[in-house]
């Protein structure tokens, strides 16, 4: 391995998980479960950071960086812009994302006007990727859903950005209740961290050009 390998290959990294659960804590949530297994698996490759529950917060709904009134958006975005990248968790409800992954993608919105002194978005130089969970399929349409809607606000995705599970249909088993993970979803999940982490490095190492 180069030297530059090496150095890039040791960078630290910071990741944030918001899981989009409908639910607020303590109540159990398989997407807050996948969110914690994909963290520990970005964990391996020298990643540190958290997982942020939507629902514990009052994040408004709207398009800009701070609704006022209490919003707890502006916290959550610091923690965002403070990390190299960010895992979107949802649950699928009626084939969708859940509407509070639908709220984080509007709030992240405003994203597209904030710019560093070179025109690039504040988002330009981070990475994302995507858990989704659910008892229906749905999970590809879920996961292009948000791919699109983060590459819109400025986030870069590695190739296989997304790990999932989705139950049988018209069944009430969640993904923790499962005696143990499948042997595919902990593969997916490996290799969207290994994925992301790099990508994530090589993005603070060489930095998009300045926009046009």
């Amino acid at each position: 391995m180069s030297t530059t390998e090496t150095t890039t290959s040791a960078t630290p990294l910071r990741a944030v998980a918001l899981v989009c659960t409908l639910s607020p804590s303590p109540a159990p949530s398989s997407s807050q479960l996948l969110a914690e297994q994909t963290m520990a698996a970005l964990a391996e490759h020298g990643v540190t950071g958290r997982t942020i529950r939507i629902a514990d917060h009052d994040v408004k709904p709207g398009v800009e960086t701070d609704m006022g009134d209490g919003d707890a958006w502006p916290e959550i975005r610091d923690t965002i812009l403070g990390a190299d990248i960010l895992v979107l968790s949802t649950p699928i409800w009626l084939g969708h994302a859940s509407s509070i992954a639908q709220r984080v993608l509007e709030r992240l919105d405003a994203e597209i006007s904030e710019t560093d002194d070179e025109g690039r978005m504040l988002t330009y130089g981070k990475a994302a990727a995507v858990c989704v969970v659910g008892n229906e399929d749905g999970a590809h349409k879920v996961s292009a859903d948000l791919f699109q809607g983060l590459n819109d606000v400025g986030f870069s995705l590695a190739p296989g950005a997304v790990t999932y599970w989705v139950g049988e249909a018209m069944q009430g088993t969640d993904y923790q209740d499962l005696d143990k993970t499948p042997e595919a979803t902990a593969g997916t999940t490996k290799t969207l961290a290994a994925n992301t982490a790099h990508l994530a490095r090589q993005l603070k190492a060489a930095p998009y050009p300045p926009s046009a």
